[in-house]
């Protein structure tokens, strides 16, 4: 599913509700990095991680140590 692009107002407006007005000379380079750390999570999305156990049943020490990465 792709989401629609940031546009600079609209990252204005996300950031002033969020607490963090901007000056109007910052909407562009927010959006623009927005859309970038967007594009760049999103690829997580296509990843399988299938056969991976949740953080949460991960044990310290219990690992395998000559196991390859």
């Amino acid at each position: 599913m792709h989401a629609p692009e940031l546009t600079p107002p609209e990252a204005a407006r996300w950031a002033a509700r969020s607490g963090l007005p901007l000056p109007a000379d910052r909407h562009d380079a927010v959006a623009a990095t927005a859309a970038h750390i967007h594009s760049v999570v999103s690829t997580l999305r296509d990843l399988d991680f299938e056969d991976t156990p949740p953080a949460a049943s991960y044990r310290v020490g219990e690992g395998k140590p000559d196991a390859a990465v």
